[in-house]
């Protein structure tokens, strides 16, 4: 009868080849979570640069422009404001977004971040709310646009209906009128402005 036998415990190539078969298992998982975690064309980390709020809504979605892009146009762009409904009732709030179309025939580059878009409300001539004035940590998204493909906010931008000025971020501040008070909306996005205002009223 051998040592091994006598005490009860394995040769040691028993010891080695499970701790390598262990350590294997260990690597598996690992890679596994790696898969799941790091998707083809995600960052992390110090290299992760915030996507702009946007969903194609004609075609797929933009993507970042690598830098070989030239930038869109005057006449290549055109941006559209949007709200979420034409009359609002007392206590409903406007849901502000915006459309871009690049309405020409080749890729082009344009930074659709909430650094570059400005949503102005306005009645007649009179200011009554604009996105910038309280805006908290803006970011740049330069994303390139395909030709003719159209792009929208996914998520909108909420007016509280008070006037707003960047000196009363904090306090209060004074609430828009209403009772069928007509007011209209224009929207720009990196310089490029919507052509035509959109129009709605507070019915109460």
């Amino acid at each position: 009868m051998s040592t091994n036998e006598r005490s009860g415990r394995e040769p040691k190539s028993v010891y080695v080849r499970r701790r390598l078969w262990v350590l294997a298992g260990f690597l598996a998982v690992v890679a596994i979570v790696g898969l799941v975690i790091w998707k083809p064309g995600s960052t992390s980390g110090a290299a992760q640069q915030e996507q702009p709020d946007t969903r194609a809504s004609s075609s797929p979605s933009p993507t970042p422009t690598p830098g070989a892009v030239a930038e869109c146009e005057d006449d290549d762009v055109v941006v559209e404001a949007l709200t979420d409904k034409n009359t609002y009732e007392a206590g409903e709030l406007p849901q502000f977004s915006l459309r871009i179309t690049n309405g020409s025939d080749s890729a082009c580059a344009v930074n659709v971040g909430t650094a570059a878009q400005v949503f102005t409300v306005k009645s007649g001539d009179d200011v009554y709310w604009t996105s910038t004035d309280c805006q908290v940590e803006p970011a740049d998204a330069v994303v390139t646009l395909e030709a003719a493909q159209v792009v929208a906010s996914a998520a909108p931008i909420e007016w509280d209906r008070t006037r707003s000025t960047p000196s009363t971020c904090e306090g209060e501040r004074p609430a828009a009128p209403a009772a069928g008070a007509s007011y209209h909306l224009s929207t720009s996005v990196d310089g490029y402005e919507s052509e035509e205002s959109k129009q709605f009223i507070l019915l109460g």
